[in-house]
C-alpha cells in the first residue's frame, strides 16, 4: 500500500494557479488589443511590446521616483502578461528573466528622503513575475543561474529592519511564493535553496503576524521538504515543529492546510522524522482536521493518519482511540474521489490492529467500503479492497460483512488492476478459513431470524465458504438448501444467477467426482462366463429369438446378472422351461450388446446406442449397464437437449443421467435463462434437486464420518 504515500505532492502558488486559468484579456484589459489577433502582426506588435518593456528595466535602476514608478509599470505589465502561459516563452526569449533578477534588489537609498518612493513594491513585482515564469521548469534553473535565488532569499528577511508594512509583507511574500515555484519538482533547485539560507528565514516566518506570509513560507517549505532528505533534517532542526503544529489549529483553512501538507513531506519515507512530529502533539490535530470544511485539509490529514499508522501498533490504537474513525467513516461517502481514496487508505492502515478491526466495523465502515469496490478509479478501489482485507481478519467483522451482502460484492466485483483482484482472493480466503465454531454458529443464527434478504445472503456466502463437512448442517438441518431453491424461482436474474453458481459450488464441494465425471463401476454379480461364451450354443440352455435370429446364452450366467432374469427363468412365467424365447421390443445390435454386458462384465457403450441400449438395461434391471449408458449420454447434454435428457432419465430411472442434467442447467443458467422453456424445466426439476442435494450432501458427511 506504499503507492498511496506518492500522493504526497508539491504544488505551485495559488497565486500561480489561479494564473494559469485567468485569460489575459480578463486581467489586463490595457493590453488586451494585442493579444486578441493570432495573426502576425499582432504578434510582432506583442514582441515589440515586451522588448520595450524589458528594455526599460535594463536601462532604468535609480531610486528616483519616476524612475521606480516606469519600472513598476513594465514589471506589472510583464506580470499581467506571463499570467498567459501562452506568452511565457515571449517574455522569457525578451530577456525579460536578468532584468527581473536585476529588480529584485533595491537601490541605493542614501540620499532619498523618508517615504522612500514605491518602496518594496518594485521588488515584490519582479519577485511575482518570476514566479509566474517559473510556472515552465525549463524557466526555472534559467531564473536561477541569472541568480535569483539569494536575492528572494534576501527579500524574506526584509521585516528584519523593523518595518512592519503591508509593502513589506507583500514582499516576502512574493518571495516565498517565488522560491515555491522554481523549486516545484526540481531537486537541484531544491539544495540551492538550502545551501544559500533559504531555510531558516522560511521557519522564522511562520511566526510572521501576517497570515498570508504565513501561509507562503508553510507552502515553500511544503515543496522544499518533498523527497529531499537534507531539507527536511534542517526544517526539523531549526524548530519548524512547534510552529507547524500550532499552524494546524488555526482557523485560516489555508494555513492549517499548509501546515498540514508540510508536516506530511517531512514524514513521508522519514520514520524518525515521524517519531519526532508525533512527540511534538501532532497527533490530536491532524485527527481534529478529519472534520475540517477544507476537503484539502482534510485529505492531506487522512494520508498524514495513514502515514502515522504504518508501522506503529501503538499509534494505530491511539489515532482510533482519539476519535478518527468516525469522520474517516464519513468521508468514504465523500463526493470528492481523492476524499474516499484518502479516507480508505488510512482505514486501511488502521485496520491491521485487531481492536481497531471491530471498532472501524461497529462504526459503519464496511457498507461504504465495500461500495468503493464499484469504482472504476484503480487506486481507490484497491485502497477500499485492502481495508476490507484488514476487517475480514476479525471473527467479530465476518457476519456483518456477509449479512450486507460482502461476499457477494467480492465475488461479482470487476477489479482493474491485478493486485486488487489478489487483495480479494485473499479476503475471501480468510473468510473461509473463519466460517466455523462461534461464527458459524452466529451465521446459522442469523439464518433462522433475520430478515429474508439478509438470511438470503447468508445462504448464498456459505455455500461458497463453508467447509464440506459443515454443509448438511447448514443446507439440510438449518434449511439453507430451500432458501437456495427459493431464489432459483425468484423473478430476479440476478437471484437466479446466484443460486445457480451457490448450488453449484455445493455439489462441487459435495463429492470429489461428479455423476459424469468418470465411469461407473462394474457391476456387483461375479459370475461372467466370458467373451468366448457370448451367443455361443455350446452348452446353451436357452435361446433368444431376435428379429427372426437366434441368441444362444446360458441360464446360469443370465440368473445371476439380474432380477429380471431371476424371475423370468424362477417364476410363474412362460418362459420358465420354454426352450426359445422371442424378444420382440429389442433390437438385434441392442440385444447383443447387452448380452456382452452380462457375460463379460463391461462393454464399450456408443453414443448411437446409448439410449436403445438404456431402455434395455432398465427393462431387465442391469444397473451397472444402465450407469454405463448414463455417463455416455450425459457427455451429450447440450442446451438444446437438456429437457429432452431430463424427460429420459425419468422415463427409465436414470438417476446419474439426471443429476447430471440437473448440475447441467445450474452450470449453464446464463446459455439456458433465455429459453422460453427454462421456467417450465426448472419448475419441473425442481423437486429432484431438492432431492439430489439432500442425499448428496448426506453422503459427504457420511464418507468424513467414515474417514
Amino acid at each position: 500500500m506504499e503507492n498511496l504515500n506518492n500522493k504526497r505532492h508539491e504544488q505551485p502558488t495559488n497565486s500561480v494557479r489561479r494564473s494559469l486559468k485567468r485569460k489575459l484579456e480578463d486581467e489586463f484589459i490595457a493590453d488586451r488589443n494585442l493579444i486578441a489577433s493570432s495573426d502576425d502582426a499582432a504578434q510582432q506588435d506583442l514582441a515589440s511590446h515586451v522588448r520595450a518593456q524589458v528594455q526599460i528595466l535594463d536601462s532604468t535602476f535609480s531610486s528616483l521616483e519616476s524612475d521606480r514608478a516606469l519600472v513598476k509599470r513594465s514589471i506589472h505589465i510583464l506580470s499581467e502578461l506571463a499570467k498567459n502561459e501562452d506568452i511565457v516563452n515571449l517574455i522569457v526569449e525578451s530577456g525579460a528573466v536578468p532584468a527581473l533578477v536585476r529588480h529584485l534588489e533595491a537601490p541605493d537609498w542614501k540620499e532619498v528622503a523618508e517615504p522612500r518612493p514605491y518602496e518594496h513594491e518594485v521588488e515584490k513585482g519582479s519577485a511575482f513575475t518570476l514566479g509566474l515564469l517559473a510556472i515552465k521548469p525549463e524557466h526555472q534553473q534559467l531564473i536561477v543561474d541569472a541568480g535569483a535565488l539569494p536575492r528572494l532569499v534576501a527579500l524574506l528577511k526584509r521585516h528584519r529592519d523593523g518595518e512592519n508594512s503591508r509593502a513589506v509583507n507583500g514582499v516576502i511574500r512574493r518571495a516565498a511564493d517565488a522560491i515555491t515555484n522554481l523549486a516545484h519538482e526540481n531537486s537541484s533547485i531544491k539544495t540551492r535553496v538550502r545551501v544559500e539560507g533559504g531555510i531558516p528565514p522560511l521557519v522564522e516566518l511562520l511566526e510572521f503576524i501576517d497570515a498570508k506570509v504565513q501561509r507562503a513560507a508553510a507552502g515553500a517549505l511544503r515543496t522544499l521538504a518533498f523527497k529531499n532528505d537534507e531539507n527536511k533534517t534542517q526544517i526539523v532542526d531549526y524548530n519548524a515543529l512547534p510552529t507547524l503544529i500550532l499552524m494546524l489549529r488555526s482557523e485560516d483553512a489555508a494555513i492549517h492546510y499548509e501546515a498540514v501538507g508540510v508536516i506530511g513531506n517531512l514524514v513521508h519515507s522519514s520514520p524518525n522524522i515521524k517519531k519526532e512530529v508525533l512527540l511534538a502533539g501532532a497527533l490530536q490535530p491532524v485527527i481534529e482536521l478529519l472534520s475540517s470544511s477544507c476537503s484539502e485539509s482534510q485529505r492531506e490529514a487522512a494520508l498524514l493518519l495513514g502515514q502515522f499508522a504504518a508501522a506503529d501498533t501503538d499509534c494505530k490504537v491511539h489515532i482510533v482511540q482519539r476519535g478518527a474513525v468516525g469522520p474517516l467513516v464519513e468521508m468514504l461517502q465523500s463526493p470528492d474521489a481523492q476524499l474516499r481514496e484518502m479516507s480508505a487508505f488510512a482505514l486501511g492502515r488502521l485496520a491491521q490492529d485487531t481492536h481497531n478491526q471491530a471498532g472501524i466495523a461497529h462504526g459503519g465502515g464496511i457498507p461504504p467500503l465495500l461500495k468503493l469496490l464499484d469504482s472504476r478509479n484503480g487506486s481507490l478501489q484497491h485502497n477500499a479492497a485492502f481495508a476490507l482485507y484488514g476487517l475480514a481478519d476479525n471473527e467479530d467483522n465476518v457476519a456483518d460483512l456477509i449479512r450486507v451482502g460482502g461476499v457477494q460484492k467480492l465475488q461479482d466485483g470487476e477489479f482493474i488492476v491485478q493486485p486488487t483482484r489478489d487483495c480479494v482472493a485473499k479476503t475471501l480466503k480468510r473468510l473461509e478459513e473463519k466460517i466455523h465454531g462461534r461464527v458459524l454458529s452466529h451465521l446459522l443464527y442469523l439464518m433462522r431470524i433475520a430478515e429474508r434478504s439478509v438470511q438470503r445472503r447468508i445462504a448464498l456466502a456459505l455455500s461458497h465458504l463453508c467447509a464440506p463437512d459443515d454443509q448438511k448442517t447448514i443446507f439440510v438441518d438449518a434449511n439453507g438448501l430451500s432458501i437456495l431453491l427459493e431464489l432459483l424461482e425468484s423473478s430476479s436474474l440476478k437471484h437466479q444467477r446466484d443460486s445457480c453458481a451457490a448450488l453449484c459450488k455445493l455439489a462441487e464441494k459435495a463429492s470429489s467426482l461428479s455423476p459424469v465425471d468418470a465411469g461407473p463401476p462394474s457391476p456387483i454379480s461375479q459370475v461372467y462366463l466370458g467373451e468366448q461364451y457370448v451367443n455361443n450354443p455350446t452348452l446353451s440352455d436357452v435361446t433368444f429369438l431376435i428379429e427372426g435370429k437366434r441368441f444362444y446364452a446360458h441360464r446360469i450366467c443370465l440368473l445371476a446378472s439380474s432380477d429380471a432374469f431371476r424371475a423370468m427363468f424362477d417364476g410363474g412365467y412362460k418362459e420358465k422351461d420354454a426352450k426359445d424365447i422371442e424378444i420382440p421390443n429389442i433390437r438385434w445390435d441392442v440385444f447383443e450388446l447387452m448380452m456382452r454386458y452380462i457375460y463379460t462384465g463391461s462393454v464399450d457403450v456408443n453414443l448411437e446406442i446409448a439410449q436403445d441400449l438404456l431402455r434395455a438395461a432398465d427393462q431387465y434391471l442391469l444397473e451397472g449397464l444402465k450407469r454405463l449408458c448414463e455417463y455416455t449420454i450425459a457427455q451429450d447434454i447440450r442446451i438444446d437437449n437438456v429437457s429432452v435428457m431430463y424427460d429420459l432419465s425419468e422415463a427409465f430411472n436414470a438417476v446419474s443421467l439426471r443429476n447430471a442434467c440437473i448440475l447441467f442447467v445450474l452450470e449453464n443458467f446464463d446459455k439456458l435463462n433465455a429459453k422460453s422453456w427454462y421456467g417450465e424445466l426448472i419448475k419441473r426439476i425442481l423437486p429432484e434437486m431438492r432431492d439430489y442435494f439432500v442425499r448428496t450432501l448426506g453422503r459427504a458427511v457420511e464418507a468424513d464420518m467414515r474417514q
